[in-house]
């Protein structure tokens, strides 16, 4: 009898634990709904909406997106399921707050294109590594150097303007901006191997943002066949600098002369990948970025002229343009530095940033599964009235207050070797 109330009171013991667990469980489950994927349309089944964002203005696309889904949306582009993000506090969780959830990346087609080694396709001590090593050859220190060269390039290209023939300003950019590209990662190249690099690099461009296929003769199966003659020309510059051990501080150099902590130096296939993704990273958006400020300028005269009277100023100060331009002449243009930053704003050069969630993240309510591509649209952040008011007006005065800032924050600071500032509009 004893033994049975035993088992009895075990019995009900257990059961009662059971329940106790199950309801605890069940209330979870009710009181924290499992987080849902964001509103949006997937398109087409593999074309998803690219076809879409690629055949109207990016900006029409997003915004349109937005409005009609809010701040977080899901889409398929480049073959790819993707959550946009719409806001600076997204981006920031993105980007800064929660970097660690998430790894830069891209979609396969330009991963292809680029070089699957190059730096912002990787995190941890490659990335590291690498990002110093760019960084370093992007110096202050290092273009300072560089200036008088830089001047030069961009005098000859201004004469060989100045005959009254059409030019596509876009092109005539793209030409210069490969030039200083070239310029810093080389040195003085041979204009040999700089012709072969800019004809093969053209053409890998061309086809960059066109739809993958390897179906011969398409734009981005020429570009593929351009990528492996350019992996050709790197390797016999490669080769040549090895030969003749030439320790340059060049981007070039750097990467033939580093070593990580345990005496591991870069491949060739490494350094290929990732002196093509600095020039893809740099032509053309500088060269997007200097046609936008051309056109911002031809807009608005007034706004021209002062910023020629600033230009002229430190020309003057320099005998007429007789003496090359200094270093700390280039970090006192006011005006001519405003413009540059309204131009970004307005013209969003990067329209979003890929990065791919490692885990599933939840954020406000939504899920963004493990192996999406997330991407965070600066476009419609600059371009948010409550970001930026009047936000389709160039308006560089916008950034005057963020000047002062900076500037004041920098007397703070000037005794801080290595302080750069960073404005937040």
């Amino acid at each position: 009898m004893e033994v049975a109330s035993i088992l009895i009171y075990i019995c009900l013991f257990l059961s009662s634990l059971l329940s106790y667990f199950f309801f605890i469980k069940k209330k979870t489950r009710i009181s924290k709904p499992k987080a849902k994927l964001p509103p949006g349309s997937m398109g087409w089944p593999y074309v998803g909406e690219t076809l879409q964002l690629y055949s109207q203005d990016p900006n029409v696309f997003f915004t349109t997106k937005q409005l009609r889904y809010g701040e977080i949306f899901k889409t398929h582009i480049l073959g790819c399921p993707c959550v946009m993000l719409c806001s600076p506090e997204a981006a920031r969780f993105v980007l800064v707050t929660h970097a660690h959830l998430f790894k830069p990346t891209y979609p396969k087609s330009k991963e292809r294109l680029i070089g699957p080694s190059a730096l912002f396709f990787h995190q941890g001590e490659y990335h590291n590594h690498l990002r110093k090593l760019v960084q370093g050859s992007l110096s202050p220190d290092t273009i300072r150097k560089l200036i008088p060269d830089i001047e030069s390039m961009a005098i000859s290209a201004l004469e060989s303007w100045a005959d009254g023939h059409v030019i596509n300003t876009f092109h005539e950019m793209k030409k210069l901006s490969f030039q200083v590209g070239i310029l810093s990662i080389f040195g003085l190249l041979d204009s040999n191997y700089r012709e072969k690099l800019n004809e093969n690099y053209h053409i890998m461009d061309k086809g960059y943002n066109s739809f993958p296929s390897n179906i011969p003769g398409t734009p981005y199966q020429k570009a593929l066949l351009a990528r492996k003659r350019l992996d050709q020309i790197l390797g016999e510059i490669i080769c040549e600098r090895k030969e003749k051990r030439l320790l340059e501080k060049d981007l070039l150099g750097r990467f033939l002369n580093f070593k990580d902590e345990n005496g591991q130096i870069l491949t060739e296939d490494q350094i290929a990948d990732n002196i093509i993704g600095v020039l893809f990273a740099a032509q053309d958006t500088t060269a997007s970025a200097l046609t936008w400020i051309l056109k911002y300028l031809h807009d608005d005269q007034k706004l021209l002229e002062a910023v020629k009277a600033e230009q002229m100023a430190i020309c003057e100060a320099n005998n007429g343009g007789k003496k090359s331009l200094r270093w700390t002449q280039t970090r006192n243009m006011p005006l001519t530095y405003r413009v540059i930053l309204e131009s970004l704003r307005m013209a969003s050069i990067i329209s979003f940033a890929f990065r791919e969630s490692i885990i599933d993240v939840e954020y406000k309510g939504y899920l963004i599964p493990k192996g999406w591509k997330v991407m965070p649209v600066f476009r419609n952040i600059h371009h948010n009235p409550e970001n930026f008011p009047d936000p389709h007006i160039f308006d560089p005065s916008r950034f005057e207050v963020c000047q002062k800032k900076k500037k004041r924050r920098s007397n703070r600071l000037s005794h801080a070797h290595n302080y750069t500032g960073v404005c937040k509009p």
